[in-house]
C-alpha cells in the first residue's frame, strides 16, 4: 500500500441551473475542479476530489488547490495510504493550513484503503448505518416569485428539504421565505441560509422578521460565530452555523457557548474525511445534527459525502447534498446518483464508482517515487 504515484487533474463544472446566486453579489457559473490519484506501489488506485465555491467564499480557490496540491503531493509518496495518520501528518508537515487541497489526497488514501481490504469507505468509517438518507437542494436567491417557482419544481422531483439564500434586504428575505413556506407543507423543511453575508443590524431585523414561521431554520447570518450569537439571542428560530465551523476547535466553542443545534460538515473545509469523521463523532456525543456535504463538486465529492453520510447515526444527520446533481458534467458516470429526493453509498469497495480517467485528460502534474 505503499504510495508509488500521486497524480492531480482538472476539469470544470458547470452549475445545472445556469446561475447559482448567494448574498453579498456572489454569482457561480462555472468553477475549476480538482481531482487527486493516489497509486501504491500494488497498482491500487484511490480518487479524491475538491472544488472551492469560488474565491470569495471561504478562504480557499481553485486555482490555490492546485498550487497547495504542488507541494503537497511529493509529500505522501512512500508512505502507507492506509495509514492515514501518517498521511495527515505528513501533509502538514509539507505545508500549514490548506486543508481544503489536503482534503483530496486524504479521500484518495481513504478509497485506496477500502479498494485494498474489500471493503466501501462507510464501512471503514464507523459501519452502513443508513441505507438511504434525505437529500436537499439549494434555492439561488431571487425573487420570492422565481425561489418559489424552484421550490415546487424541486419539489416535483421528490425533493423536501430546502436551503433558501439569503442575506439581502432583510425584509425581501422574510417575503422571500414566508413565500416559500406558504407553497410547501409539513413534510418539508426550510433552511434559511445567510452564508454569513449580512451585517449584524440586518441579521438581528431578519431574525425578528422570520422569527415564527413553523418549519424553518436559520443558517449563518454573519460571518462571525460571536455576531451570530448576539442574532442567536434574539430569536426562537433553531440555528444552524456552516461557515464559522471550520474544526474541532470552532466546533467545541460553538458548543460551548450554546451557539446552535446544528452544523454543516464540509468535507474538504475541515480537511478530507479524517477530520470530518472525528466532527461528525463529536456532534453524535455532543446530541448536535449535521448537515454532511462539501463546498462544491462533482461525482467524486458526492461519493465521499455518501459515505460519510451513511455511516452516521439517522437521528444525528439533518441533511444530505448531492452536489453531482446540482453540476452537469460528470467523471465517474453521474454516481452515484440521488432517487426521489434520497441518496445512499454505493456497496462496491472504496467509494464504489468507476472514474473515467480518460474524460479528465492526461494530469496537470504528477510526483512519483
Amino acid at each position: 500500500m505503499k504510495i508509488a504515484r500521486v497524480d492531480v487533474f482538472g476539469y470544470d463544472l458547470s452549475y445545472v441551473h445556469g446561475r447559482y446566486v448567494m448574498s453579498r453579489g456572489r454569482v457561480i457559473e462555472t468553477l475549476p475542479s480538482t481531482v487527486v490519484r493516489v497509486t501504491t506501489a500494488g497498482g491500487v488506485e484511490g480518487f479524491g476530489e475538491v472544488c472551492p465555491l469560488g474565491p470569495a467564499y471561504l478562504p480557499a480557490h481553485g486555482a490555490g488547490a492546485r498550487a497547495a496540491l504542488r507541494e503537497l503531493a511529493s509529500a505522501v509518496v512512500g508512505l502507507d495510504a492506509g495509514n492515514l495518520g501518517a498521511v495527515n501528518a505528513a501533509l502538514d508537515q509539507a505545508l500549514m493550513g490548506h486543508g481544503y487541497a489536503k482534503s483530496a489526497i486524504d479521500t484518495a488514501c481513504w478509497d485506496a484503503l477500502g479498494h485494498s481490504v474489500g471493503l466501501p469507505v462507510c464501512d471503514l468509517l464507523g459501519g452502513r448505518l443508513s441505507d438511504t438518507f434525505p437529500l436537499y437542494f439549494a434555492v439561488p436567491l431571487a425573487s420570492a416569485e422565481e425561489m418559489t417557482a424552484y421550490v415546487q419544481a424541486r419539489r416535483a422531483e421528490g425533493i423536501h428539504r430546502f436551503q433558501l439564500k439569503i442575506g439581502a434586504d432583510p425584509y425581501e428575505d422574510a417575503a422571500r421565505t414566508r413565500s416559500v413556506v406558504d407553497a410547501t407543507g409539513p413534510e418539508d423543511v426550510i433552511v434559511a441560509d445567510a452564508n454569513g453575508g449580512w451585517r449584524l443590524q440586518d441579521a438581528v431585523v431578519a431574525a425578528r422578521a422570520l422569527d415564527g414561521l413553523e418549519r424553518v431554520f436559520f443558517e449563518q447570518p454573519c460571518p462571525t460565530l460571536e455576531e451570530c450569537l448576539i442574532v442567536r439571542q434574539r430569536t426562537t428560530l433553531p440555528m444552524v452555523l456552516d461557515e464559522c465551523i471550520r474544526d474541532v476547535h470552532s466546533l467545541l466553542r460553538a458548543y460551548g457557548a450554546n451557539a446552535m443545534e446544528a452544523f454543516n460538515l464540509k468535507i474538504s473545509k475541515v480537511g478530507g474525511l479524517t477530520q470530518a469523521k472525528l466532527m461528525r463523532d463529536l456532534a453524535v456525543a455532543l446530541g448536535l445534527r449535521v448537515t454532511i456535504e462539501d463546498a462544491w463538486g462533482g461525482d467524486l465529492v458526492t461519493a465521499a459525502v455518501s459515505h460519510l453520510a451513511a455511516s452516521t447515526p439517522p437521528d444525528t444527520l439533518f441533511t444530505v447534498s448531492f452536489m453531482n446533481d446540482w453540476t452537469n458534467e460528470h467523471v465517474a458516470g453521474h454516481e452515484p446518483r440521488s432517487q426521489a429526493g434520497f441518496g445512499s453509498a454505493p456497496a462496491r469497495p472504496g467509494l464504489g464508482i468507476d472514474v473515467d480517467v480518460a474524460a479528465l485528460g492526461a494530469p496537470l502534474f504528477s510526483a512519483a517515487a
